[in-house]
């Protein structure tokens, strides 16, 4: 399997990516396609000590810097490693690309040089957050600020294939984000998606509140980009919060100090639930082929995950699965719409 990684996308790039893409090689026996400067890759690896084997350098001179225009990764940065990447990607070079870049200009990337799945109104990003009972998808968690119900829909379908394919979830639960579990509630957007999920072929279990969602209560969160990233960063600052606030605990005095240790393995697995750099990336769904959307503060652990992530999408072949549901969310459209022949 061949991953295509952006060499230049994130906080700490090159060094840390090219750290991540040895691991991946390694532990995961991928072979790395990296987009970028040549002569700067092969500097930063042999200034870190990093073996170059079974990586594949591209040359890419320019770089997409993060607070640009995302649409003028087409046009003035065509030259760059994120736009080098999704051109690998689309012309099938690549199994998936992984960048830790600007998300608004891998929206567009996916969207314009690998194209949607035909049908797919929307690229959605789908982030796996961890829950008291495992995890859930927050579907989208960023790329669309602006929704219509159709599109929420076809967010809950991708959602389920993904939680099924990559965590055997058999029957993902798909709940609608909204203030209230009645049908009334919320928006017009929130209403008319409530009625058109419960219509669907999905295991939809209505509206869910926000409360009940880092509970278990649901296994694929839908929503807008704009509620979802609002979630998605109260979730990282509470996580942080947590860990904070157990940490001051534990060093008050020599007693809470003895405590600690004995209990250092649980706070080590807690720790690590709510790290980032464990789950590595989340998923740009709806493009014809897998892109990971990684953490712009990504170091060398967290792009190894990146690219566990991308492998595991392959593995689960998530873009046939989204076509197939797909094709069955448009069948049972057509059957429920009324027949508009004359007599």
């Amino acid at each position: 399997m061949k991953i295509i990684v952006d060499a230049f996308g994130g906080d700490h790039a090159p060094v840390e990516i090219i750290k991540g893409c040895r691991q991946a090689i390694d532990e995961l026996g991928v072979e790395i396609i990296l987009t970028g400067d040549e002569e700067k890759i092969k500097a930063a690896a042999q200034e870190n000590q990093v073996d170059l084997k079974g990586m594949e350098i591209v040359h890419a001179p320019g770089v997409m810097p993060v607070e640009e225009e995302p649409t003028k990764l087409l046009k003035q940065y065509s030259d760059s490693s994120m736009c080098k990447g999704f051109q690998l990607l689309a012309d099938g070079s690549g199994d998936a690309f992984v960048s830790a870049g600007s998300t608004g200009a891998l929206v567009v990337g996916a969207s314009l040089i690998v194209k949607r799945i035909k049908g797919i109104k929307r690229a959605m990003i789908g982030t796996v957050i961890p829950s008291q009972t495992g995890c859930y998808m927050l579907a989208d968690s960023g790329a669309n600020s602006e929704c219509r119900p159709e599109m929420l829909r076809q967010f809950a379908m991708m959602g389920s294939i993904y939680m099924n394919r990559v965590y055997g979830v058999e029957k993902p639960r798909v709940g609608l984000v909204n203030i209230g579990t009645e049908d009334s509630k919320g928006t017009d957007l929130q209403v008319e998606t409530n009625r058109l999920l419960r219509d669907s072929h999905l295991n939809y279990i209505g509206n869910i509140e926000p409360r009940e969602i880092p509970l278990g209560g649901c296994d694929v969160a839908v929503c807008d980009g704009f509620t979802g990233n609002v979630l998605l960063k109260m979730v990282e600052g509470m996580g942080k919060m947590f860990q904070n606030e157990l940490k001051g605990i534990f060093l008050t005095n020599f007693a809470t100090k003895l405590g600690a240790v004995l209990v250092s393995g649980q706070l080590k697995e807690f720790k690590k639930k709510f790290d980032y750099k464990e789950h590595g990336g989340a998923m740009l769904m709806g493009a014809r082929k897998p892109v990971i959307k990684a953490h712009g503060s990504s170091d060398a652990k967290a792009i190894k995950n990146a690219i566990r992530q991308a492998k595991r999408c392959c593995d689960g072949n998530i873009i046939k699965g989204i076509e197939e549901g797909l094709a069955v969310m448009e069948a049972a459209q057509s059957e429920a719409a009324p027949d508009s022949r004359q007599d």
